[in-house]
Order: structure tokens, then C-alpha cells, then sequence
């Protein structure tokens, strides 16, 4: 064991992890005008770039480029406040990768055009491995593990992915055919009918949209496929399709450590999906442990008072249950179920919230009834205001309701002055 954990050492030590984090995520509407999906909030006091950086530190690489692109700005305001404290000097650190036309006219025109831009830099860090990742999903994951099986399998490039249902799987995710050993033999991005896995016919990989490579492998297929005018220049589109037959693709299944069952890794690019995980995390015992220990999760934290709870009469009561309240918050008088509070939120006297998702620096004012809502980042509901109890009201007063009658409400809806957060 003690080997093993040398051996993983040695191998996320030689690894650079580049996150893709230019992506604005059209289906969360009005929620990623302002600011690209893996800037959104997420959990309490995180955003969605939070975790596949922490990951990576956990992991030991310490090596990591994020790519941005769609208004980027408090992305990277976000990662120069809370991911800059790494010493350079001592071959660790998070950057900051703009689109920035280093080897084209054009911006990032897809995943692997985003790393092809960006080639003169790896080759500056030499790294033997390079991982690609996502930057905007929701998981704690080890990648080690993956490093450690990539290498053992002697794979040129490996995918994570996850063993889902193949009614889940179809027409949704990107989906590996392999063999018996787990090389990829086949892949197609969301199929109707996806390929089974060998030993049970229920379940099928679905790509997780992370990648290792072998650094001069990576390279050489990122300068074909910039050559080639028919491609769109992305991984799971144009890559591993074109290589899966003359080169040993591995694809590795992302477990639960603990149980070595399907494990936590959420997509939350639309408004029920990221209203649904936030959700999750008020479970008494959640499938995301954000009070692990062992694998903490870094942000960017502000020093903030405590959540204070204010007034005890009988219909003037500050209370919250089965929710998670933030620093700097302040409810005063007004009754909190279920719901999930950034920093710095204030609701006044005689509101009742249930089942919501509010973003900082946001007032609820006197006499609101609140349910099943996100509210964005600084909005001011005005005394009175209902949210979520009449959604044709809602969709009068200009505010967006899901499928599955989830109420977004941002500050240009309430005619409020917007711009980024």
C-alpha cells in the first residue's frame, strides 16, 4: 500500500490538469448571463470550479491551467482571490488560460481546440501526462486512481466515466463500447440505443468528460486535428472516434471509494438539475459530504459575521430547519425550511421560505412568501412579493418556471440594475 501510494505520488507530480471552464451552460437561462457556468454558485459559499480544483489538489496535482472564455470575469476574479496562493517556485500553481488566439484568429472553437491553443504552454511545464477536465460538474473524485490504472494499462489516453442505466444514458451522455478489459472500442456522444457493458447488460459507461493523455500523444493528435477542416475540433466528437481503433483508449469507471458503487458526480446545467443538488445537500446523511475532512473543498471565503437568527414572538420567530445558512446572513423574524442560503442574505420579518436556493447579498423583504425559487445574486424582493405559489403570477411578473416548476428570479426580471457577480 505504502508502494502504491509512492507510485501515485510520482505520477501526479508529472501531470499537468488543464480544467475547461469557458463554457456559458444555455440551458440555466438567465442564471449564466453574467457569469460562465463553472462561476456559479453552488452548496452555500462554492462555485462550481471549486470542485474539480480541489480535486486536483487533493489528488496531488498541483500543476492546473483553467481555461476560460464566456464572461469570464468573476471567474477570474473568483480563482485570483481564492486559487493564488501556491508557490510557483515550487512547480505548483493555478493560471488563469484566456482565450487568447495564440495559434488562430478564432477564440476556443471547441475541447480540443481550447488545449491546441494553449500547446506552446504545456510544452513550457513538460509534463509526461496532461488531464483534461470539466469545469463545471459537481464531484469529489481521486485522480490517482486514474493516473495509476492509465499507466497499468499502458493507455495512451484513458476517459473517466460513470456506470449508468441505459435508459439514463440514452440520448443523454456520450457513451463507451468496451471490452472485457475496459478498452474502448466504440463510442458515440448520446445515443439512442447505447452499447451494454460486457458483464451486464443493464448498465452502459457514459463519458464523464475527463481525459488523460500521454503528453506527445496528445500533441500529435491535437496538430492533425487542427489540419483537418472537417473537424470540429472536439474530444468526444472528432479524438476518440478517429483513435480508438489503432490506440489503447482505457476507460476507467469512477466508483464510490467506500461502497465501489455507482459514485456522486452530478451535471447541474439546468435550472432543475442545479436546484436538485443543492437539495440534495440538506439530506441528513447526502451522497456530497461537505464536512469530509479528509477531502476538503477550497474557495474563496470572505471573513463574514455569523448567521444571526433574530426575534421570538409568537408569529415573529427567526428560525431555520433542515436548511444551510451562510456567514453574514441574517434572518430576522422569518420562518426558513428546507432551503439552502449564500452569504450575506437577509429576510425580514413574517417571510416564509420553503424549498429554495438563494444567492448572496440578496434582501427578502416583510410579508414574502417564498417556494421551490432561485433567487440570483442581489436581488431586493420587494415586501409582500410571492414566488413559486402561483406560477401563473409568476410568469406574469416576468420570471422564468422550469419543467418541473422550479421559479428563477434575477435582478433584470425585478427591474433591477444587473451586471456581474
Amino acid at each position: 500500500m505504502v508502494e502504491q501510494r509512492r507510485h501515485i505520488s510520482r505520477l501526479t507530480k508529472d501531470t499537468m490538469a488543464l480544467v475547461l471552464a469557458g463554457g456559458r451552460g444555455s440551458r440555466l437561462f438567465e442564471l449564466t448571463d453574467w457569469r460562465a457556468k463553472p462561476a456559479l454558485y453552488f452548496g452555500g459559499k462554492y462555485r462550481i470550479i471549486d470542485f474539480p480544483l480541489s480535486n486536483c489538489i487533493n489528488s496531488g496535482i498541483r500543476r492546473v491551467g483553467v481555461l476560460t472564455q464566456y464572461k469570464s470575469h468573476s471567474l477570474v476574479r473568483h480563482l485570483q482571490r481564492g486559487w493564488s496562493h501556491f508557490k510557483r517556485e515550487l512547480g505548483e500553481g493555478v493560471e488563469v488560460l484566456p482565450a487568447s488566439q495564440r495559434y488562430s484568429d478564432s477564440w476556443y472553437q471547441g475541447t480540443a481546440d481550447a488545449i491546441y491553443q494553449n500547446l506552446d504552454i504545456i510544452r513550457a511545464e513538460q509534463p509526461k501526462y496532461v488531464m483534461v477536465l470539466s469545469g463545471d460538474h459537481v464531484y469529489k473524485m481521486d485522480y490517482g486512481l486514474m493516473l495509476a490504472e492509465h499507466v497499468e494499462k499502458g493507455a495512451v489516453m484513458s476517459v473517466s466515466c460513470l456506470e449508468v442505466p441505459i435508459a439514463e444514458a440514452a440520448k443523454s451522455y456520450g457513451v463507451m463500447g468496451v471490452d472485457a478489459d475496459n478498452r474502448v472500442v466504440n463510442f458515440v456522444e448520446k445515443p439512442e440505443y447505447p452499447d451494454p457493458l460486457p458483464d451486464n447488460p443493464e448498465l452502459c459507461l457514459a463519458s464523464m468528460g475527463n481525459y488523460i493523455f500521454d503528453t506527445d500523444f496528445l500533441f500529435d493528435c491535437l496538430i492533425k486535428d487542427a489540419r483537418d477542416p472537417k473537424s470540429s475540433h472536439d474530444f468526444g466528437h472528432d479524438i476518440i472516434p478517429k483513435i480508438i481503433q489503432e490506440h489503447h483508449v482505457n476507460a476507467f469507471a469512477f466508483r464510490d471509494p467506500r461502497t465501489g458503487g455507482r459514485a456522486y458526480w452530478r451535471d447541474v446545467g439546468t435550472l432543475d438539475s442545479f436546484w436538485s443538488a443543492n437539495m440534495e445537500l440538506l439530506y441528513t446523511v447526502p451522497e456530497l459530504n461537505l464536512y469530509d475532512r479528509d477531502w476538503p473543498l477550497w474557495t474563496y471565503q470572505e471573513q463574514l459575521p455569523p448567521a444571526k437568527f433574530v426575534f421570538e414572538e409568537q408569529d415573529r420567530r427567526g428560525i431555520a430547519l433542515e436548511s444551510m445558512v451562510s456567514a453574514g446572513c441574517i434572518i430576522s423574524g422569518a420562518e426558513i425550511r428546507k432551503s439552502v442560503l449564500f452569504n450575506r442574505v437577509n429576510v425580514r420579518s413574517y417571510s416564509i421560505m420553503n424549498e429554495s436556493v438563494i444567492l448572496p447579498d440578496v434582501t427578502i423583504g416583510m410579508h414574502c412568501k417564498i417556494n421551490k425559487a432561485i433567487i440570483d445574486r442581489g436581488c431586493q424582493v420587494p415586501d409582500g412579493m410571492h414566488i413559486g405559489i402561483d406560477h401563473d403570477q409568476d410568469r406574469a411578473n416576468g420570471f422564468r418556471v422550469s419543467s418541473s416548476g422550479v421559479v428563477l428570479v434575477t435582478r433584470g426580471m425585478l427591474g433591477q440594475e444587473e451586471g456581474f457577480f
